[in-house]
């Protein structure tokens, strides 16, 4: 089971918000940190400040913020906003999956929906942002660690 690259795309841009939440931020910065393409940011924030997740400022030094706190954003917000469907039966949950009856394996997804879900909402922008291994990872990046 894959997440498109909207939900990854838009968790990594949340993030990357968080991380640099002393004021707004521009797409552009976001776009030249994370190698994401600008007009696919722009697509994904129009879907994430309609979603409320965040929210823009316009004018010199306007940019966008989190709409409320790190601790406050599951990810699973975030792939709603973003991802027309994320369940993974075939029939949307309407038992209709082989000539209108709910197929055979039917219990097996929407027991991955659960899954999935809750797991994706138990976990915060805050809880990411504050990881150690994020931080590892980010100074890895960075050139920053010193791997033992």
């Amino acid at each position: 089971m894959k997440f498109s690259t909207k939900s990854r795309y838009a968790i990594t841009a949340v993030i990357d918000l968080a991380n640099n939440s002393e004021s707004s931020v521009s797409l552009k910065d976001i776009s030249d940190r994370q190698s994401i393409s600008l007009s696919y940011l722009e697509q994904l924030f129009c879907k994430l400040k309609n979603y409320g997740v965040v929210r823009s400022q316009r004018g010199p030094g306007g940019g966008y913020m989190l709409n409320k706190k790190a601790n406050d954003i599951s990810l699973y917000e975030i792939v709603v906003a973003v991802e027309e469907n994320i369940d993974q039966t075939q029939c949307g949950g309407s038992l209709n999956c082989q000539k209108d009856k709910p197929c055979s394996t039917h219990h097996v997804w929407t027991g991955l929906n659960t899954i999935i879900t809750n797991y994706m909402k138990n976990i915060t922008i805050g809880d990411v942002v504050t990881s150690n291994e994020v931080h590892n990872l980010h100074d890895a990046r960075e050139g920053s660690a010193h791997v033992s």
